[in-house]
């Protein structure tokens, strides 16, 4: 079975001045990575977990909140490697600045022996939707479009 990853989609605004919440993953392979490389908020559902928790423990880890409201389903998609990603919408705002978020240890440099941590997120920034359209893993573009004409 793929992996099945769960997570939220934050918007603020309406129509054409819809905004969005996306993050960039932290850690030494994202440092210098941009365009592309962005995501909505979210994890790996675990055994016995239900997607939509799943979304709501994530963002709460890599942002430090917990959005509240009409969640929307959005349609899931199917990133590159193949993990499932289900993700739901819903109106909020926050200071991107401010985010707090959980940190993971990985060796690095690799092979060097020494383990040091990293925040799971390294940064979090609001979008129009067109800039994020250029910024989001483009698999996951469709979440993009379908909230677009559910704002409008």
């Amino acid at each position: 079975m793929a992996k099945q990853s769960a997570g939220i989609l934050l918007y603020r605004g309406i129509a054409a001045e819809a905004e969005v919440l996306l993050v960039r993953p932290g850690g030494p392979f994202f440092r210098n990575k941009d365009k592309g490389w962005w995501t909505v908020p979210k994890g790996e559902v675990m055994v016995g977990e239900k997607a939509f928790q799943t979304a709501l423990r994530e963002f709460k880890e890599e942002i430090g909140y917990l959005p509240d409201g009409e969640f929307i389903a959005l349609k899931p998609v199917v990133q590159k490697g193949g993990k499932v990603v289900h993700c739901w919408a819903v109106r909020g705002d926050l200071d991107a600045s401010q985010i707090t978020c959980n940190t993971f240890t990985i060796e690095w440099p690799p092979r060097s022996g020494k383990m040091a941590d990293f925040p799971e997120v390294d940064r979090a920034m609001w979008f129009s939707l067109d800039e994020a359209r250029l910024y989001i893993n483009e698999r996951q573009v469709p979440l993009l479009q379908e909230l677009e004409d559910l704002v409008e």
